[in-house]
């Protein structure tokens, strides 16, 4: 049998065991296994196909890229030449983009890379329609739009969940709090320090065992599922914002559209009318998490027309250095800083571990 064929069947064992504590370790060992056969999907295993590809494979530019991830024209390519100036072909008919097509566009000083990818259609996960070298190209991303037609966003957004969920995307979720520690005897050690509502000590062990781990301290920091178990094991997870981009909003109600707005993590726009681009700009913005550090000359303003853009959680002074030359570090001293992470409005001298906030000026001082 087939990778795809093997999980197809698995799914249907599943489908007809009934969930109960007799059957916990049997289902554990199920989804385990139904996991590494994904995974082979995911890294071109038996029957899995090969990676990205020719027109999948682009080079990277700006500080951080967006990918958008849609069904066939539903409007990713009027958006994507919108935002960047950048030609993707836009047709009436499906499948008018059959490469990765890249672009730019600058935002409050910070370059950022577009990836318009070519429409997947259900069962991409799978195969279908090269849809594993464009998802293979979204694990990169730092940010996904997931474009949508607002005339049936509900039914495409579980779609379109479901075939990024099963290449290892995991959507605006956070790794879970759990920490698998492998030792070379002693069994298995489960610890926790919140109740465990949604899985037992029979499915942690089942999949412990598929897995080949017999020795390890589990320690649960965090009420979690046998799939999310299963996503700590495996190691491979991939997690992403995501925005729910529901495009042409200029062919329906006003009442339609303020129930559109109590979607999670959703803008309404129209890239045909070009109709509240700017709050998904903004909303761009606060997702990707980007900071701006501003050069401060001695004993002159700021330079407040290039910043020096940073990822928050890489945005020490150190960072900051390495980000405008590698050897400026080599010769640092102290630095003076200005802004919101600075203790004093006259400024704060810092060293090279000071973490730098949003808009914050430095002064480097060299040996």
């Amino acid at each position: 049998m087939t990778t795809v064929q093997k999980i197809k069947e698995i799914e249907d064992e599943m489908g007809r065991t009934q969930k109960n504590k007799n059957t916990a370790y049997h289902l554990g060992q199920l989804r385990a296994k139904l996991a590494k056969l994904k995974r082979e999907l995911i890294s071109g295993g038996a029957g899995g196909g090969g990676g990205a590809g020719i027109g999948f494979d682009v080079s990277r530019t700006g500080i951080a890229s967006v990918g958008f991830v849609g069904f066939p024209s539903v409007g990713k390519s009027t958006l994507m030449s919108g935002l960047t100036g950048t030609t993707s072909e836009v047709a009436a008919y499906e499948f008018t983009t059959l490469t990765t097509v890249p672009g730019t566009m600058t935002v409050h000083g910070a370059k950022i890379q577009i990836l318009d990818l070519p429409g997947i259609i259900e069962g991409a996960k799978d195969g279908k329609g090269r849809g594993r070298q464009v998802i293979a190209v979204a694990r990169t991303c730092n940010l996904i739009f997931i474009v949508l037609d607002v005339g049936k966003p509900l039914r495409d957004k579980k779609i379109i969940e479901a075939e990024l969920e099963g290449f290892g995307i995991r959507l605006n979720k956070k790794p879970p709090n759990v920490l698998v520690k492998k030792k070379d005897k002693g069994g298995l050690s489960i610890t926790n320090t919140v109740p465990l509502t949604k899985l037992d000590h029979d499915e942690i062990r089942a999949v412990m065992s598929e897995y080949r781990i017999s020795n390890a301290d589990i320690a649960f920091r965090e009420d979690i599922t046998v799939e999310e178990l299963i996503d700590v094991v495996e190691g491979n997870r991939i997690y992403i914002p995501c925005i729910y981009v529901l495009n042409k909003i200029d062919s329906i109600s006003i009442e339609e559209l303020d129930l559109l707005y109590k979607i999670p993590n959703s803008v309404p726009i129209s890239s045909g009318q070009w109709l509240n681009v700017d709050e998904l700009t903004d909303k761009m913005w606060e997702e990707l998490n980007l900071v701006r550090v501003y050069t401060k000359p001695r004993n002159a303003v700021p330079d407040y027309s290039a910043p020096v853009v940073l990822r928050r959680g890489k945005c020490t002074v150190e960072d900051f250095c390495n980000a405008i030359h590698r050897e400026i570090y080599k010769q640092f001293k102290y630095a003076m800083v200005w802004g919101t992470s600075a203790k004093h409005p006259r400024g704060q001298r810092v060293g090279g571990d000071h973490v730098l906030e949003d808009e914050d000026c430095v002064t480097i001082f060299k040996r």
